[in-house]
């Protein structure tokens, strides 16, 4: 295997609202961080972050679900987050992230889950209620899909994948990732944050939007560019006109699988989201016959910038 970098903990002192104790799991040699609070007997909740983000993108849900009553696992993938990052790009693919999870899951023995997922959250984290649904009991479904046969990919969705191609904004080294949370976030436009990422430059921040961008980069913060690599593999593993790219003929299978999932489904979507459009989650909770909240001003990320708008709504229909 190719060197494997591990960000200091250092990287994390300090950052706003996240103070909770990291654990560990190990998978074949490698260190995976997980986040988990509450009481060891609740119910659980399984919170799955995407790209470019990490456990930290769960702040301002956990507080709220643990008064709850519930116990809130939040994983990092490998390549994000405290957890280890592999520095070859071939290392990475969604099978792996999937297995993974799969072994965090039966290390925790983690049973009556709910899973909350988002982003790439949604592909890794639906395979395993779709393969193991004696394990969960709701499904929360946020800003997300399953590639499947006529799926129609947004022109966010392309443009994002080009972001990362030969020429885009992203194909650089160590490109600056907390940037885009801060202009996801609505901290600036992107007219004025695109050409610092492609520069690599850094325009002026401060207190939220610095306290923002902080977080987000401090996984790579003073790592090599191989410690970049996960963000790289996962927009290339978009299966857009390639239906075999990305674990795509599994993640048809459990769409499929799923269609005829018989317990509780809630769907809570950014309706101001560019990459998976309101109308497509529309769509997704009507086929599963299951109720559709919508926040309205949130984006692609409802859990960074409306955690407890977010909660209250994860709680609404507990």
């Amino acid at each position: 295997m190719a060197e494997v970098f591990r960000t200091p903990e250092d990287n994390f002192a300090g950052l706003r609202d996240f103070d909770f104790k990291p654990h560990w799991h190990d998978w074949e040699g490698l260190r995976v961080h997980y986040l988990d609070e509450g009481p060891r007997e609740a119910p659980v909740m399984l919170l799955l972050h995407g790209m470019p983000t990490w456990s930290y993108l769960y702040r301002h849900v956990i507080p709220p679900l643990v008064a709850a009553g519930f116990r809130c696992i939040a994983p990092d993938h490998l390549g994000f987050g405290k957890s280890d990052k592999p520095g070859a790009l071939s290392w990475y693919s969604i099978a792996r992230h999937t297995e993974v999870l799969t072994s965090l899951i039966g290390a925790l023995d983690l049973r009556e889950i709910t899973l909350v997922c988002q982003d790439w959250g949604g592909p890794t984290g639906l395979a395993q209620a779709a393969m193991m649904p004696e394990r969960f009991r709701r499904l929360v479904i946020m800003n997300t899909w399953l590639h499947h046969e006529g799926y129609e990919y947004s022109p966010g969705i392309r443009g994002w994948h080009s972001q990362w191609m030969p020429g885009g904004a992203f194909d650089r080294p160590q490109p600056d990732v907390g940037l885009l949370m801060v202009l996801s976030a609505g901290y600036g436009t992107g007219k004025a944050i695109y050409p610092h990422i492609a520069a690599g430059t850094r325009p002026p921040l401060e207190g939220a939007a610095e306290a923002m961008h902080q977080a987000y980069i401090a996984p790579f913060a003073g790592l090599p560019d191989g410690a970049y690599h996960g963000l790289r593999r996962f927009p290339l593993s978009i299966p857009l006109d390639d239906a075999f790219r990305g674990n795509g003929p599994a993640q048809a299978l459990h769409y499929e699988r799923l269609l005829s999932w018989d317990k509780p489904v809630q769907f809570i979507w950014g309706c101001k989201d560019p990459v998976f459009l309101e109308s497509w989650g529309r769509s997704w909770a009507a086929r599963l016959k299951a109720p559709f909240d919508a926040l309205e001003d949130a984006g692609h990320f409802p859990q960074n910038t409306h955690g407890k708008a977010l909660a209250e709504l994860i709680l609404k229909r507990a």
